[in-house]
C-alpha cells in the first residue's frame, strides 16, 4: 500500500478514535456524577470534532503551513495531498460523532 494511502487511513482511524474514545469516558464520567450519559456523550462527541482532526493531523500549524508553502512555490500535488489528510481525519471525526449519535438515539428509544 503506498505511503498516502497508510497515512489517509491513520488519520481517519485517528481522528475516528479520539471520538470515540472520548465520547464513551464522557459517557463513564456522566454515569460517575449521575447525569444522563446520553446528552453528555452527543454533545461531547460535536465538540471534540475538531480537536480529533487537529490530534489525527499532528497536533500543530504544520500542516496548514506546508499547504501555504507548497501553493506559494506552484507545487500543488504535495498541497492536494495535506488537504486530503484533513479530510480524511474529517470523515472519520465525523463518522465518529455520527455512530455515537446514532447509539445514543437507539439507546433513548426504548
Amino acid at each position: 500500500m503506498s505511503p498516502f494511502v497508510s497515512r489517509c487511513f491513520l488519520d481517519f482511524f485517528v481522528a475516528f478514535g479520539v471520538v470515540l474514545g472520548g465520547t464513551m469516558l464522557a459517557g463513564i464520567s456522566a454515569v460517575l456524577t449521575l447525569e444522563p450519559p446520553v446528552y453528555r456523550m452527543t454533545s461531547v462527541a460535536e465538540q471534540i470534532k475538531v480537536w480529533a482532526i487537529v490530534a489525527a493531523i499532528g497536533g500543530t500549524i504544520d500542516p496548514i503551513r506546508a499547504i501555504e508553502t507548497h501553493f506559494i512555490e506552484g507545487h500543488i500535488s504535495p498541497a492536494i495531498k495535506q488537504i486530503l489528510y484533513i479530510v480524511c481525519a474529517f470523515a472519520g471525526a465525523h463518522m465518529g460523532s455520527t455512530l455515537i449519535q446514532w447509539i445514543c438515539k437507539g439507546g433513548s428509544e426504548g
